[in-house]
Parts: structure tokens; C-alpha cells; sequence
């Protein structure tokens, strides 16, 4: 295992867009703006990790891939969700309501190339269509062809996809079988939390508790012993230790979350153990320059603990060959 003065930063990002929020967010000009913001955010935030040496991974919708709803027509899978819930297909979507729907909401390669060229950073996936593998009504065949079609637009492209991330963090362990056939090396895995449990009901103490995390410690296991990582599976699960919550007008409460933040990276430092952050960029839309900022904060921590203790930034696949070394 990890040298103990050795300890790990990883951050992951769910590279969505509109694919991400399409059954709950209204197309409209808030929509267009909220998605502006992100476009604008994503390249500050690259400059932010070329500045302090962070290795990243972001985990990327396959449709953003596509140029425009032509492109996307063409690239659709032969096999698509079955879900009963018809409300969060968004295949049903986006062919509803296409012609009213700011494409740069939905397709962006050129951000897909920028990140790709970020020395640093891992292009993983997010699916293609942003699968939900708890829904009920679809199978393990729609979701393989649905992975293999992210995979193959990517390749398109010169990416390479080992890493995943499950959409709304619905890990579905009988689908790591798929996931491995599919040339998936690493997932990102949930905190052990029962309030993280995706297959419970996501009820009002269920949020709560998931809000409340943010500010107080209720969940004192945020650092993650390399010993608790089983690395003789593939693919290899990587917890997360903590959502990154945007920036809010509450002064007391930003200033609970990055204090939480700080001493969470100063135990893994100390203590040798990982520390897992993540977030998605579009939570940067609605306060994008307020939100870079505690991001930068949290990275000019993170250079005073690689100089302090030798922290260690990492991307998920980064940190796999690190483990496996090991």
C-alpha cells in the first residue's frame, strides 16, 4: 500500500450538461443561461488545474460527443432504454423537444477537445445517454450497448475510455461484469453511507442527511484507507468521499463547507489515505464566478499539502495504476 506520508487527491467531474438535468430543468432562457455559465466555467477551471498540478478525471455524456441533432440521430444505439418511467428517457426527450432546445446545452466536442488536451486530465465516461441502471424495465444489454456506443464516439475521437462513473450515482454492482467486457477499468463507487445508498428511496431524511453532510460532520469516514480498496477486482471500485455543493448567498454556510473541505484534505495528507472530490460542472451556473473561486481556494490548499506533506493528485485512472502497482 501507499507510502503512509503519501496520501491521495482525486477529483472526478460528471461532464453532463442538459443530458444531466432534462427532467427537471424547464427549456427556457434560465436553461440557456444556467448552461452559458458552465461553458464559461469548464475552461477556468481547466486553467485552475493546469496551475496547480491537478490530475483530473471527467466523466462525459457520450451525446455531447455529437455536433447537432443530425449527428446525434445517426449515432443512436440499436438498443435503447426500456425504462417504465418514460420521464427520464432521453432519447423521448430530446426528440420532443429538439427544435426549442439550445444545441450548446446539449452538444459541446469542442469542450470535450479541450479537456482532452489538458495535460492531466482523463476523458472517462458518463454513459452515453446519461443510463440510469436502477430504473426499472431496462436490461444489461441496453446498458452495454449504450456504454459501447460512448466508447465508440470516443475512439472516433483518440480517446481511449477506461474510467466510469454511474449517473446519479446509481451503482449497479451486477453491471460491473458489463463494465469490465467493455474495457472499464475503474468506477467511481458511492460513500459507504446509507444516506448514499441509490437503490433506497431518496426521501426527506435521506436529503437531509446528504445536505447536512456538507457542513457538519455527520460522516467522519470522508478519508479512505488504500487497505479498504479491494484491487484485485476489476474494475476496480473508487469511493468518493464528498460532493462538492456550489457556492450559496449563505456566508456561514460556504464557510462550514470549506472548512469541512480543508480538514478533510489535511487528515488525508497527514494520514496517508485518499480523498476522494466531486462535483458537476454545471453546478458552477448559477454563481460561476463565485464558485471558481472557492475552487481555487481548494486548490491552493491542496499545493500547500503536496509541498507540506507530498499529497499526491491523481485521476481515476491515475490513481488505479498507482494501487495495482502497489
Amino acid at each position: 500500500m501507499p507510502d503512509n506520508k503519501q496520501g491521495v487527491f482525486c477529483i472526478s467531474l460528471d461532464f453532463e450538461l442538459q443530458w444531466g438535468v432534462f427532467e427537471k430543468m424547464k427549456v427556457d432562457n434560465s436553461a440557456n443561461n444556467y448552461f452559458e455559465n458552465t461553458r464559461y466555467a469548464i475552461p477556468q477551471m481547466l486553467e485552475l488545474f493546469v496551475d496547480h498540478g491537478i490530475h483530473a478525471t471527467w466523466a462525459t455524456v457520450g451525446m455531447i460527443y455529437n455536433e447537432d441533432f443530425e449527428m446525434w440521430t445517426i449515432n443512436k444505439p440499436a438498443l435503447t432504454p426500456t425504462y417504465n418511467n418514460q420521464n427520464v428517457n432521453s432519447y423521448g426527450w430530446i426528440e420532443l423537444n429538439h427544435e426549442k432546445i439550445n444545441s450548446s446545452n446539449l452538444f459541446a466536442p469542442a469542450l470535450v477537445e479541450l479537456i482532452a488536451q489538458t495535460p492531466g486530465m482523463e476523458i472517462a465516461t458518463h454513459t452515453y445517454s446519461h443510463y440510469y441502471c436502477q430504473e426499472k424495465g431496462q436490461t444489461v444489454s441496453q446498458f452495454k450497448a449504450d456504454l459501447g456506443k460512448a466508447k465508440e464516439l470516443a475512439l472516433s475521437k483518440g480517446i481511449s475510455i477506461e474510467s466510469l462513473v454511474f449517473p446519479r450515482n446509481q451503482f449497479n454492482g451486477e453491471y460491473m461484469e458489463a463494465c469490465h467486457q467493455l474495457g472499464i477499468k475503474s468506477v467511481r463507487t458511492n460513500p459507504d453511507k446509507w444516506y448514499w445508498d441509490t437503490s433506497q428511496k431518496d426521501t426527506f431524511k435521506v436529503k437531509i442527511m446528504r445536505t447536512g453532510d456538507v457542513w457538519f460532520p455527520i460522516n467522519k469516514k470522508s478519508v479512505i484507507p488504500f487497505d479498504s480498496i479491494d484491487v484485485s477486482k476489476s474494475p476496480l471500485s473508487i469511493p468518493a468521499s464528498r460532493l462538492y455543493r456550489a457556492w450559496t448567498k449563505n456566508r456561514i454556510l460556504n464557510t462550514l463547507k470549506m472548512k469541512r473541505i480543508f480538514s478533510e484534505m489535511t487528515k488525508a495528507a497527514k494520514t496517508g489515505g485518499l480523498y476522494h472530490l466531486w462535483w458537476h460542472p454545471h453546478n458552477f451556473g448559477y454563481h460561476p464566478n463565485e464558485c471558481l473561486s472557492e475552487l481555487k481556494a481548494i486548490l491552493q490548499h491542496y499545493s500547500f499539502l503536496c509541498k507540506e506533506y507530498g499529497l499526491l493528485s491523481m485521476n481515476m485512472k491515475g490513481l488505479r495504476n498507482h494501487l495495482i502497482k502497489i
